[in-house]
């Protein structure tokens, strides 16, 4: 049986979450309650949890007062929060696990599942400290994005991306440093999670850093020619849109 905590200062979110992980996570039994981070404490000392369900915004301190508090996290982390635009982008660049309140019982499941799976915790406070990272610069034009493989972790810089390819259900990263980074994740997640740093789709399968190109040529309907020396395709739908961005940088 797999032991959890609820970290929430309001009653009523700390028992939704109570009701829904019993509805739907049988093999998660809730052994405390807090509503602070001195009792959220208290209760992680008292019964070593496997997973802490934690809300950010809390009187007090905020939930990652609490983790700052671990120099490696002895569980398993699923955050809560109130819908913020600029957090929920800081998760998904970290690939950290959060819900959204009003909570949904298939992200709860899902939260979960991926919880449950997550056995490097190591791998984990790599990916806490770079959210904190972000959150912390969220003014800054530095940005990290956690690229999840087969084997490994990277912690890649967005600027020091040159472009993105996608394949069926993978997603190719080439980087100014020649290196190539293969991720079992769609393009179109990357395309959105990427828009706001000069990333533009120029192609079903290919998202480009506008930063990284040397040039546009007309030939053979059109293509980008990337600073590496790669050659990339422009969709005829999307080259009106992409000259207009090009003039713009």
């Amino acid at each position: 049986m797999i032991k959890g905590i609820i970290v929430d200062d309001e009653k009523r979110a700390r028992e939704t979450i109570r009701s829904l992980v019993g509805l739907y996570c049988k093999n998660i039994t809730i052994v405390d309650e807090a509503e602070n981070i001195s009792e959220a404490e208290t209760a992680i000392t008292k019964h070593n949890p496997d997973i802490v369900f934690l809300d950010i915004s809390m009187p007090g301190g905020d939930g990652f007062e609490l983790l700052k508090k671990y120099r490696i996290l002895p569980f398993k982390l699923i955050f809560i929060t109130a819908h913020n635009e600029f957090a929920v982008k800081a998760f998904k660049y970290s690939a950290l696990d959060y819900i959204l309140k009003p909570i949904n019982p298939d992200e709860l499941i899902a939260a979960v599942d991926k919880a449950e799976s997550l056995i490097d915790k190591e791998s984990l406070n790599q990916r806490l400290e770079m959210f904190m990272s972000n959150m912390e610069n969220k003014n800054t034009d530095v940005k990290k994005i956690v690229l999840k493989t087969s084997d490994s972790i990277h912690v890649i810089n967005v600027n020091d991306i040159i472009r993105c390819e996608a394949d069926r259900n993978y997603s190719s990263f080439f980087l100014t440093n020649k290196k190539t980074i293969l991720v079992s994740t769609t393009l179109k997640d990357y395309d959105e999670l990427l828009a706001s740093f000069h990333f533009f789709r120029v192609h079903q399968s290919h998202l480009v850093n506008l930063n990284h190109i040397e040039r546009y040529e007309k030939k053979e309907g059109g293509c980008l020619i990337m600073k590496d020396g790669s050659t990339v395709p422009v969709s005829v739908r999307k080259k009106e849109e992409l000259l207009i961005l090009l003039q713009s940088i």
